[in-house]
């Protein structure tokens, strides 16, 4: 069964009341970022995962670990293959903790 985008929103904005999930949810928020971003463009552009990997010479399984926000080492040379099959600029700052 797939779960329906309101559906998970919903199910999110309960489980982001208690404090230790929403303490965990937000301490990976950057790769959450970043998989909902490739996810909306790659709809966007009508690919599947497989699709996707095929332009940049990956793997399907690596496109849906990045797309569940479950990466590691994810290199700048990697994320500007995706940018570039995705028609997409990346964006990539720092900023200081405590700011």
């Amino acid at each position: 069964m797939k779960l329906k985008t309101k559906d998970f929103d919903s199910l999110l904005n309960k489980e982001l009341k208690n404090k230790d999930f929403k303490k965990e949810y937000d301490a990976l928020s950057n790769e959450f970022t970043l998989a909902k971003e490739i996810i909306k463009l790659r709809k966007k552009k009508n690919l599947t995962q497989k699709d996707l990997a095929e332009k940049i010479g990956t793997s399907q399984p690596a496109i849906a670990r990045i797309e569940s926000g479950n990466y590691r080492n994810l290199s700048l040379t990697f994320i500007n293959r995706l940018a570039k099959a995705l028609d997409a600029e990346p964006i990539i700052h720092l900023k200081s903790k405590g700011a």
